[in-house]
């Protein structure tokens, strides 16, 4: 991955709206849809130039991309279990608790905490929770829809 820190975006067609990239340390900090990227944001960055092909159709499941998953322990353990989703799958809160070590999907505390590191997502396309159905999403509906559109779900 490209070692630049830094802000990085481009303009989606497909989304109608900018996919920005923050960068530092090698890793993505925070993957974001704003109207208009930050005005310092710059276009050149390998990760960005995936996420773009990825949004007009070419496959990718990201999971050499290295993300800064700064989250709590075990919110950070169930984003780790969603980039497993495959590319065009699907799957549901009580299936993400299950492939999650430590999180009993019977209780509903541990389904909540689901729900907590889904919303709290920093980096959605990189860490798919747009493939979670009944679990809400980091990114704003619109783009979620349109991601799910993409992938066919």
């Amino acid at each position: 991955m490209d070692e630049t820190a830094g802000i990085y975006a481009q303009h989606s067609p497909y989304l109608e709206r900018a996919v920005q990239v923050g960068v530092a340390s090698g890793r993505v900090l925070r993957v974001t849809f704003p109207h208009d990227p930050d005005d310092d944001a710059l276009e050149d960055h390998a990760v960005l130039d995936r996420i773009m092909a990825y949004l007009e159709g070419v496959e990718d499941d990201f999971s050499d991309v290295q993300v800064a998953l700064t989250l709590p322990t075990d919110q950070r353990s169930v984003l780790e279990s969603v980039r497993n989703v495959p590319y065009g799958e699907q799957v549901n809160v009580e299936t993400v608790a299950r492939m999650t070590s430590g999180i009993d999907h019977t209780e509903d505390a541990d389904l909540e905490l689901v729900r907590t590191a889904l919303d709290e997502n920093p980096a959605p396309i990189l860490v798919p929770d747009h493939r979670v159905r009944d679990g809400p999403s980091a990114a704003p509906p619109d783009v979620e829809q349109k991601l799910r559109s993409l992938e066919g779900l």
